[in-house]
């Protein structure tokens, strides 16, 4: 994700300098190792000691092979077995598509970045690459945002949700969580309007081997209110599903021991799948939360109130936020035994038979 003003300003003093003065070079300090050696306006290197260097791209590459291996699976499951072909889970595998996205053109590189405090991969790469960073991140937010409204739907009137939400309202939905995000950061970053009125700072802050997108308040007002307006929406509408949870399995439990007509029945086991459903999306909204918050409210209040978040504490935010990419496939894993049925299928090569496509993956509990 991009970042804030201040924490360039922060940046630009310490780790990635704009330049070496070559009277420091000369003095009696340790000699300051440079991203690019011999370039004139190379960026200041400050690498890791050889332990915590190879412990750090161990921790950011699970991250990322976990969002690369776990997403394809999830993708591979919902697309190949019919029995998943489902509103819902056509939204699902587009979410795990913008997370595997995250994890093979962002999370690499930043790895990198991170680790070597330098950018090797050329300025129109970088520009792509925080395209991509941001672009994702609101395609991730988009599409938990409309599978809370499509487990709203369900939930609150599963009888009539299947007329309601097909599949070509999940479609719809899918194109406006790729495209939106996709034409706002290409828009953005790809015209330099991102740095409207700061393009002195912008250009003091660049040095050879550097990344930094400087945001100007406008745009990091804009970021958070595109943050926070779906939020806002998963928040309610998660809270309406508890509570109308809550009062329908206090009313199943009192009636429970009487008889129900079949209707009555197929009613009660539909609600309780989808109060199931509700319940694993629930927790991967407060999952994806609880890993973007910190950043976010950090970004928002380095901007307008003038705090300088020191560069090793953004790392660490930024991968707490990276690695939702990595959990979502492991939350899926954890409550839905199909999930699991469908990974043993592909992992033992099942899927190659010529009838796998229509297998059973939903036992008799689920």
């Amino acid at each position: 994700m991009e970042k804030s003003i201040s924490n360039f300003i922060w940046n630009g003093k310490s780790r990635m300098s704009p330049s070496v003065n070559s009277s420091f070079l000369s003095s009696s300090a340790p000699p300051v190792q440079l991203c690019y050696e011999n370039v004139s306006g190379s960026c200041v290197k400050s690498p890791y000691s050889p332990a915590p260097r190879v412990m750090l791209y161990l921790v950011f590459g699970l991250g990322a092979a976990l969002a690369t291996f776990g997403n394809l699976l999830v993708m591979i499951s919902v697309l190949h077995f019919k029995q998943l072909h489902s509103p819902t889970n056509f939204l699902v595998a587009s979410l795990a598509c913008t997370d595997f996205l995250v994890g093979v053109t962002v999370m690499p590189f930043s790895m990198v970045r991170a680790v070597e405090s330098c950018w090797y991969f050329g300025e129109t790469f970088c520009t792509f690459h925080t395209c991509c960073d941001v672009a994702f991140c609101y395609s991730s937010l988009f599409h938990l945002c409309f599978i809370s409204i499509d487990r709203f739907i369900a939930f609150i009137d599963p009888l009539v949700y299947p007329t309601k939400f097909t599949v070509s309202v999940s479609g719809f939905c899918i194109s406006i969580s790729w495209i939106l995000p996709i034409v706002y950061s290409g828009a953005v970053f790809s015209t330099g309007a991102n740095d409207d009125g700061l393009e002195e700072l912008s250009s003091a802050l660049n040095c050879v081997g550097g990344c930094q997108v400087v945001i100007n308040q406008n745009w990091v007002l804009v970021d958070f209110l595109l943050f926070f307006m779906p939020t806002l929406v998963m928040i309610i509408l998660y809270s309406k599903i508890f509570l109308v949870a809550r009062k329908q399995a206090q009313k199943i439990e009192t009636t429970s021991s009487k008889t129900q007509s079949s209707s009555g029945t197929y009613k009660a086991r539909v609600t309780k799948r989808e109060r199931k459903a509700a319940k694993t999306l629930g927790i991967t909204v407060v999952a994806f939360l609880i890993s973007w918050l910190p950043y976010m409210i950090d970004s928002f209040f380095d901007t307008f109130f003038g705090l300088m978040t020191p560069p090793y504490v953004n790392e660490i935010l930024y991968w707490f936020a990276y690695y939702n990419s990595a959990v979502n496939p492991l939350i899926y894993a954890l409550f839905y035994p199909w999930f699991r049925n469908a990974i043993r299928i592909i992992i033992t090569g099942q899927i190659y038979k010529e009838s796998s496509s229509t297998t059973n993956l939903f036992s008799k509990e689920s």
